[in-house]
């Protein structure tokens, strides 16, 4: 019966094209089309499993050549009763897909050196149908036929080419556009996530029946949204965890304050500043207490923002990335595969450069505001739901610089800082603020929270898209 409807809808859509077309009957056929050859039967090594998936491309406007690859998965069961969710990654210049999708939090997770994908028993497409988006272009299967394109990337064309994709996606899966929609994501999501959601929230205002975008709340973790208290969360943890030294602590933090280059220049901070990478050249800066990966190079030139303070120094760059063991590397290795890409409707246009977890194409990026704190609060002053969390092993964006953060917000507390409980053990703690921001951390974990912490992760994520106080004793 499959094959037959297929074939079916082929036909309408052949002889609507041939009879001129250009009417409601093109363009619904024609979406539905697309969405069933979006449809992903298989993937190689994928276990058995009872929900549908889709990936593949869209196009992002009639008058440029840009198209952002996606990958949806529908909830394990009740699909038409939960919400949606779009999952980005930061970097910038990382995929969603490579870290969010295959090592994190989908229902795939990418293991034995790229050659088997094994279940996820912690999916968050347990709790929700769950859209894995490659933004902007030139982050992993995502492209432009214009290489200008490549040199004006920035904070501003990726929410403005995001939003786009959603609207065109919304076309191609039209049932899912009435179902309350959420953002999350990590890192540079921090600008991402709350970028994209202003966007929505201006732009439902004047929207069309076509256009309007059901937004609901965003979440956020160990994120990048406020370059002064980032920074000096970075230094004040470091020295907290015993990682560098009283003499080096005093030092770096003197420079952290400093307020103009020619000062920093003529108090050695360069020097400063490289100690304080050091200290972290033989562990996982994202997650400071698991083991590197030794089978592989253990730093790389990634894409990877700083704080403005270190990229003076053009040292950022050259932090170890370790993340889970290996799995970065078993990522990279399956989705370079050619019937991985044939069965995932992927590299359609046959790049010229390998998929790599973060872009190695994008060189540039021409626009990173120093703070997000101000679109948070207007966010929140508009009624979305809005949560912050953070794993307390990372020491790249740390819990003391999120802390310091939304300190400095000056919100007034709804509920004071306490334990959250996953069954039997404490997960972390939870502070909740007037206003409807809550900041959670989650013990023992990461910059990839999903990684370290399963479980906990799907809790949080659960107790969030209910709108529900996190468990503040065992169960």
């Amino acid at each position: 019966m499959a094959q037959l409807r297929e074939l079916f809808l082929c036909f309408l859509v052949s002889i609507t094209v041939a009879a001129g077309g250009g009417g409601f009957f093109e363009k619904e056929t024609g979406e539905e089309a697309r969405r069933e050859a979006d449809r992903v039967r298989s993937l190689p090594g994928q276990p058995p499993v009872k929900f549908r998936h889709y990936s593949g491309y869209v196009n992002l406007r009639h008058n440029d050549q840009k198209a952002l690859f996606y990958w949806f998965f529908e909830a394990e069961d009740n699909v038409s009763q939960k919400p949606l969710v779009l999952w980005l990654n930061g970097g910038p210049g990382c995929s969603s897909i490579a870290y969010g999708a295959a090592q994190e939090l989908g229902p795939f997770l990418v293991r034995r050196n790229g050659s088997r994908l094994i279940l996820n028993k912690y999916s968050w497409n347990k709790a929700a149908n769950i859209l894995f988006l490659e933004a902007p272009v030139g982050v992993g299967f995502s492209y432009t036929n214009n290489s200008k394109d490549l040199r004006k990337l920035g904070d501003r064309v990726t929410a403005e080419d995001s939003h786009a994709f959603l609207i065109n996606w919304f076309k191609r899966f039209p049932s899912f556009k009435s179902h309350p929609f959420y953002l999350a994501g990590e890192s540079y999501a921090g600008h991402y996530v709350p970028q994209l959601a202003e966007l929505i929230h201006d732009r439902n205002k004047a929207a069309t029946k076509d256009s309007y975008i059901n937004l609901k709340g965003f979440m956020i973790g160990n994120a990048v949204i406020n370059d002064e208290t980032d920074l000096l969360g970075i230094v004040d943890y470091a020295w907290s965890h015993a990682i560098i030294s009283d003499q080096l602590y005093h030092k770096v933090k003197e420079c952290a304050v400093m307020q103009t280059e020619a000062d920093a220049s003529a108090s050695n901070c360069a020097a400063h500043f490289k100690g304080f990478m050091d200290a972290y050249s033989g562990i996982d800066i994202y997650s400071i207490y698991t083991p590197v990966c030794l089978t592989s190079s253990q730093t790389s030139r990634k894409l990877v923002f700083g704080p403005r303070r270190l990229a003076i120094y053009d040292l950022w760059h050259s932090l170890p990335s370790g993340y889970d063991p290996c799995t970065e590397a078993y990522a990279e290795k399956y989705f370079n595969r050619e019937d991985v890409q044939r069965d995932l409707h992927a590299n359609v246009t046959k790049l010229s450069y390998p998929y790599t977890t973060c872009s190695r194409v994008i060189q540039r990026w021409n626009d990173a505001p120093d703070t997000i704190l101000p679109i948070i609060r207007k966010l929140m002053n508009a009624g979305l739901r809005i949560w912050i969390y953070s794993g307390d092993t990372d020491g790249r964006v740390p819990v003391t610089s999120t802390r310091y953060s939304i300190n400095k917000m000056g919100l007034k507390t709804k509920k004071e800082w306490r334990a959250w409980f996953h069954k039997s053990q404490v997960a972390g703690w939870v502070e909740t603020y007037e206003g409807g921001l809550t900041l959670a951390t989650v013990r023992g974990a990461g910059h990839q929270v999903p990684v370290i912490a399963p479980q906990q992760s799907l809790s949080l994520f659960s107790h969030f898209l209910s709108g529900n106080a996190l468990p503040d004793l065992p169960f």
